[in-house]
């Protein structure tokens, strides 16, 4: 995979500084201090690019840069000072809702559905089914792909960091999202189908250059809680919020997809996912969470927090997605490549 194209000083010197043979991290991190001091990290193009860009190095990496670059101490360190900026903005804008979870009545499972249920967002989903055209599908599925083409990785990394029965449960979930033993039923996979019958390019990373900073944050917020054993707690409520508030839609996309004429073919992956999603969201609050909770109390809060903080950001997408859809314009930074014309 490629670099991404710079948007700002702290990426263009970091996609600079990762493809020389330089440790000096001065220039980084002076260009960091300004940038930290200056914007606010969750929707800053530039900071979640560079963050992104340090995230992938634990994935995938880039054919340009030298794999050691991902345990050096220097690129932690930038890592590290974005991350910290990133996750306390976050705690901020979900303190009222984890507060909501912790001095609720009712079990933890009660909490965090009811913390799901009440969520505030834009109907991204509703919108699509009934009014869409190919366009914003397509869109729609290019915001998508950031995360989607990786599906399920941010979340694996959590299940060393678990014991006995939550463990078992995660890896579970985990299991169906890879297929269950068969390479084409990677739930990643299934979402390429539709990505290639739609008309666009599905390799991995091809439209991170098109979408807004505030869509790499939504992937980036997984990366953080999966990369930090201390987040460990934050990194399962996610998951659960995530499959919690994804049957409804994914029945929802499905029906968008078939009325636009682009057939089963396309709707397979979002089938796929009202019906898995149903039981995953079982597991992932009452197996995983709640489990996890009852052997180590102390994660709870972190667990709502994590929670709060998917709701919290794919509220954040969604809402300005209709906004741009609303207006007249694309949600997109740049018209987004058609499998036909992606060597061009």
């Amino acid at each position: 995979m490629e670099l991404p194209r710079p948007r700002g000083p702290v990426s263009e010197l970091l996609c600079r500084w990762l493809t020389s043979s330089s440790l000096d991290s001065a220039p980084m991190q002076a260009a960091l201090t300004g940038a930290l001091r200056d914007c606010a990290v969750v929707d800053d193009d530039d900071l979640q690019v560079a963050l992104w860009v340090l995230c992938e190095l634990h994935y995938q990496g880039f054919d340009a840069v030298d794999p050691a670059w991902e345990w050096r101490p220097e690129t932690l360190a930038v890592r590290a000072r974005i991350e910290e900026v990133f996750e306390c903005e976050l705690r901020r804008a979900t303190h009222d809702a984890v507060r909501a979870v912790l001095s609720a009545p009712g079990s933890l499972a009660d909490r965090l559905f009811a913390l799901v249920g009440n969520a505030d967002s834009a109907p991204l989903a509703r919108h699509l089914q009934r009014r869409g055209g190919p366009d914003q599908l397509c869109e729609f599925l290019v915001h998508r792909s950031v995360y989607q083409l990786k599906e399920a990785d941010p979340h694996t990394w959590v299940i060393p960091r678990l014991t006995g029965r939550a463990k078992v449960a995660l890896a579970e979930i985990q299991y169906d999202e890879y297929g269950s033993g068969r390479a084409t039923q990677l739930h990643s996979q299934l979402f390429a189908d539709t990505m290639k019958v739609c008309g666009l390019v599905a390799d991995y990373g091809a439209y991170v250059d098109m979408v807004p900073g505030l869509t790499l944050a939504s992937s980036n917020a997984m990366s953080l809680f999966g990369l930090h054993r201390r987040l460990r707690g934050a990194a399962i409520g996610h998951l659960a919020a995530l499959e919690a508030s994804s049957s409804l839609p994914n029945r929802r996309y499905a029906a968008a997809v078939r009325r636009l004429g682009y057939g089963e073919q396309a709707a397979r992956y979002f089938d796929e996912h009202v019906a898995a999603d149903a039981v995953h969201e079982q597991i992932a609050v009452r197996e995983v969470c709640c489990v996890a909770a009852a052997a180590e109390p102390a994660l709870v809060p972190d667990i709502a927090f994590g929670a709060a903080a998917c709701l919290h950001l794919d509220a954040a997408v969604a809402g300005a997605l209709l906004t741009a859809w609303s207006e007249g314009r694309s949600s997109l930074l740049a018209p987004a490549r058609s499998a036909s014309r992606a060597g061009a």
